[in-house]
């Protein structure tokens, strides 16, 4: 398992001072980009928009058998998902478009890449489906939207299921060796030839409008050590999924998580539920970006906020017995609403209270993000129903802006009476609970420039990460 220089000094001395025999192999948010599981934190092909998105394997020697997911951004059901085989320093890539303009049609992957994939993908794309929501499917419905439109938008997550042994028949059948690979995976072949993953994948995205001249790229987000053992499942399988998260070092679960806290502290803590250890990489108290609208370059700003681990804990319809906290209810009525608090700042220190609930009011809770994928605008428009600013999202919550630009604080933590990942246990036994909400994303921005030569039109845009702090509770000393 691959991390960066410091996290792995500091893994070593503690492992030296508490005698912990492989501290190093637990579920982590990798910051250099490489892992076994990789989330892209928003799709979408809206308002005239495609989502390109690539994945690597820099293991020179190991193929990966990855599972592909498409997730809507309501409730994070499937919308499509297959099963990917990697060469050694291989690069597969794809794009998601529309179907037809909305609200007629959904959404569609399109590949052009050699890499193998089961289903293979034709030319002409594979639509997104609407089974897993809409009742038609074994999988129990829910009460969101039941059209296929809500396919346009949503997020993608990549699990390893193992690496490719090179000497297995499934080698022979993905492995390029400077050509086309014959592809043709069956699941006899693939069951027997998928071992242990050791990681080294990553991914990048971009949100391109062609016609108005935008990309917004982006890297996604790398969980490494999430599994010590292959997760191999045929492609008609929808596991594993990140319930599945395994660390043969969890003395007290089974899996353990690596969390550093403000100030570089880490935490080690083991969960009897996989699921709760990949949340805990994700958890935040707060989350900080900046924004910037109107003036004389008509500039716009989105907030992407995902939830990449919240459909286990509040859809009740495939996840019954899970509990819901860190999150607040289980989503009906389209929704599953989680109450922040805001405060805006401008540029010059300026702040002013934040209206009682974001605009146009999306719930009946004030200041509630209530889906999977959030898009928070800042408009001055609140026509209900209106897209975002940037991303033409209709997942979206809106703020009215303060100023023209500044900055903006979401509480993760206050909002619901407190919103925190209980369960996790240190290898000593200590019980440790790690505020907020399991979160990811980014802040995009567009920019008109219509003067940038005579006649001449320009637009600009950029993406940055959400910056953001973590804290816990409990003996361990980095909550303190």
């Amino acid at each position: 398992m691959k991390r960066n220089s410091l996290t792995t000094a500091v893994v070593a001395g503690i492992a030296g001072v508490a005698g912990f025999a492989g501290l190093a192999n637990a579920v982590d948010l990798n910051p250099d980009g490489l892992g076994q599981v990789l989330i892209y934190p928003y799709y979408t092909v809206n308002g005239g928009q495609d989502t390109l998105f690539s994945v690597v394997n820099t293991d020179p020697i190991n193929g990966k058998a990855v599972k592909v997911r498409f997730l809507e951004g309501y409730n994070s059901r499937e919308v499509l998902d297959f099963n990917l085989y990697l060469s050694p320093n291989d690069v597969w890539t794809a794009r998601v478009s529309q179907t037809a303009d909305a609200p007629a049609g959904g959404a569609a992957v399109f590949t052009s890449d050699l890499s193998c994939t089961d289903p293979a993908i034709p030319a002409a794309g594979v639509a997104f489906r609407s089974n897993a929501y809409d009742g038609s499917s074994v999988i129990p419905g829910d009460d969101g939207p039941q059209t296929i439109d809500r396919t346009r938008e949503g997020y993608i997550e990549l699990i390893s299921m193992g690496d490719i042994d090179p000497a297995s028949a499934l080698a022979g059948l993905t492995f390029h060796n400077g050509g086309t690979p014959p592809c043709g995976v069956t699941d006899p072949v693939a069951s027997v030839g998928v071992v242990a993953p050791t990681g080294g994948l990553f991914g990048d995205a971009q949100i391109v409008n062609v016609g108005v001249g935008t990309i917004f790229p982006y890297v996604a987000d790398a969980v490494d050590g999430f599994s010590s053992l292959p997760l191999y499942s045929p492609s008609s399988n929808l596991n594993p999924s990140l319930q599945d998260a395994n660390s043969v070092e969890a003395v007290n679960g089974v899996a353990r998580a690596f969390v550093f806290t403000n100030g570089g502290q880490l935490v080690v803590a083991d969960y009897a539920n996989g699921i709760d250890a990949v949340s805990a990489v994700f958890m935040v108290d707060a989350i900080y970006n900046e924004y910037i609208v109107g003036g004389a370059t008509a500039a716009n700003t989105d907030w992407i906020v995902t939830f990449p681990t919240k459909r286990f804990y509040v859809d009740k319809a495939v996840y019954p017995a899970n509990p819901t906290t860190p999150f607040f209810e289980p989503f009906a009525d389209g929704q599953s609403n989680i109450v922040v608090v805001p405060s805006i700042f401008d540029r010059e220190e300026n702040t002013t209270t934040v209206q009682g609930d974001f605009s146009p009011p999306i719930s009946t809770q004030p200041n509630s993000l209530p889906f999977e994928v959030n898009v928070i605008s800042f408009l001055t428009d609140t026509t209900a129903g209106a897209p975002s600013g940037v991303l033409a999202s209709l997942l979206r919550p809106n703020i009215v802006p303060f100023a023209n630009a500044g900055w903006l604080k979401l509480d993760m933590t206050s909002g619901d009476g407190g919103h925190q990942l209980t369960g996790g246990v240190t290898p000593t036994g200590a019980a440790v609970t790690f505020n907020g909400l399991p979160t990811t994303g980014y802040g995009a921005f567009n920019v008109i420039n219509a003067n940038a030569q005579p006649g001449l039109l320009a637009n600009y845009g950029g993406l940055f990460r959400h910056k953001a702090s973590r804290s816990c509770v409990g003996a361990d000393p980095a909550c303190s």
